[in-house]
């Protein structure tokens, strides 16, 4: 398992060894208690700059060959051996790394849960730009829906991931704003800015 790992994309402080990442990947799935999928597992380690992409890429499917993780329709799982590793050399991680995984994970995975709900269409418009359609739905139908212009994909995008992290948050200001209600619409633009 010792080896070193590529620490392209990995800010300082995070992992450089293979034997690390395997340690972190069993540590990360036991911990969540749930299967994750794979691009949350990505978001989560990469996005907290943890470990290099290839290094993750191919520890999981590795950890998977050995069988100390399963991966079942795109979603995986700690198997026994691999939560054995996970308990006894978790040590060898820094706590801080467990943590900020961890926490990124969880993050990921009320992302993938609020996606599901808030929907987020973007188009190229006429004349350029973006179409962006935002909706909440619930049961297979539009509660709420919301079409923007926007003048670039970045903008674009950015509008996609505040709409699915805060689209119920959205869909309260709006209608605290249309039925004139300032109390409730001041008290969920401070939620939304965090003041």
């Amino acid at each position: 398992m010792a080896g070193n790992a590529f620490t392209a994309g990995v800010k300082p402080g995070g992992l450089t060894t293979s034997t690390e990442i395997r340690i972190l990947l069993c540590y990360l799935l036991r911990q969540a208690g749930v299967p994750l999928q794979r691009r949350e597992i990505e978001a989560a380690l990469l996005g907290e700059e943890l470990v290099n992409y290839f290094e993750l890429a191919s520890n999981l499917s590795e950890l998977c060959e050995q069988g100390f993780l399963r991966e079942e329709e795109g979603g995986y799982t700690v198997e026994p051996a691999g939560a054995e590793i996970a308990e006894t050399l978790a040590d060898d991680v820094p706590l801080s790394v467990r943590e900020a995984a961890v926490r990124a994970a969880l993050s990921a995975r009320q992302f993938a849960y609020r996606e599901a709900q808030h929907h987020v269409e973007i188009a190229p418009a006429e004349g350029g730009g973006y179409a962006v359609r935002c909706s909440l739905q619930d049961m297979g139908s539009d509660v709420f829906s919301v079409s923007l212009y926007l003048p670039d994909r970045m903008t674009a995008q950015l509008t996609r991931e505040k709409f699915i992290e805060n689209g119920d948050h959205i869909y309260r200001l709006m209608l605290a704003a249309l039925t004139d209600n300032a109390a409730l619409s001041a008290e969920l633009l401070a939620q939304l800015t965090g003041q």
